[in-house]
């Protein structure tokens, strides 16, 4: 239980670092240890809060045949964005893009460590 939670922070981690290099505005100062603190606060603000937002706006989400939980994430990200010093992401836009890269990147990386790990 605890290996698959730190592998999971690695890959959200590795998930930013790609994302922060590939889009001009997201930056992560600070190096990895930087990369990992924001991944931690990415994770828990989507534990925490992430539910809740996700229930309430269920209905605007069904009505958009689930688009309107792009701008949930990209709302989540700017909130670690705001809580975390070491995170800047441009606009709302830039948010956008970020958590569809992150979101991407995270089911690739982990799709990947799952076809390692099934093979042991």
């Amino acid at each position: 239980m605890i290996k698959a939670l730190l592998i999971y922070w690695l890959v959200v981690a590795a998930a930013i670092a790609v994302t922060a290099a590939i889009v001009p505005s997201v930056e992560v100062d600070g190096g990895f240890f930087a990369v990992l603190g924001v991944a931690l606060i990415f994770g828990l603000v989507n534990a925490l809060i992430g539910p809740v937002v996700r229930l309430i706006s269920l209905p605007l989400t069904a009505i958009t045949f689930g688009l309107f939980s792009l701008v949930i994430n990209a709302g989540l990200l700017a909130l670690t964005a705001g809580i975390s010093d070491n995170l800047d992401v441009g606009g709302f836009f830039a948010c956008v893009v970020a958590a569809i890269l992150i979101s991407i990147f995270s089911t690739l990386i982990g799709a990947g460590r799952g076809l390692i790990s099934s093979s042991e």
